[in-house]
């Protein structure tokens, strides 16, 4: 990560919603989430806001060797979003504290704010990350 991303950074990101993410689509094998409000999902709207957060940070990191994984997101939905609309979201750095960043991010709909929170994510060498999830991988098969 570049020395340069600092707190203060911000940045904006727009997505616009596809039917796949209503709350009937994404959950489409869940029974009861079937006849539920054709609306974003809380669980799409969580990844479009880490995806935000990523892509703001983009220009710092030596990408693909160098990436980030969310660590932690602490979001309120506050409002339904139709497919179709468009969220820009706008996020601001906090706080850079080694290989963890701390992110302050709020996204709004064609008519309204529909969310808002903080975002943590950690850098990780990719390489690194791989040897350490083949180790699992090899734990997990060494059990079945």
């Amino acid at each position: 990560m570049k020395p340069s991303f600092q707190p203060g950074h911000r940045f904006e990101w727009q997505y616009t919603v596809p039917a796949r993410a209503t709350v009937p689509e994404l959950y489409h094998d869940t029974l009861f989430c079937r006849e539920m409000p054709d609306v974003l999902a809380t669980g799409y709207l969580v990844g479009m806001m880490e995806l935000a957060c990523l892509h703001g940070m983009m220009e710092f990191v030596d990408w693909p060797r160098e990436q980030s994984l969310g660590t932690m997101v602490n979001f309120r939905h506050l409002a339904p979003t139709p497919p179709g609309m468009t969220l820009t979201i706008r996020g601001e750095v906090v706080e850079v504290d080694g290989r963890r960043v701390l992110f302050r991010v709020e996204a709004w709909d064609d008519v309204e704010k529909v969310c808002e929170g903080t975002h943590e994510r950690c850098m990780i060498d990719t390489g690194r990350f791989a040897e350490k999830m083949a180790r699992k991988q090899d734990a997990y098969r060494g059990v079945t």
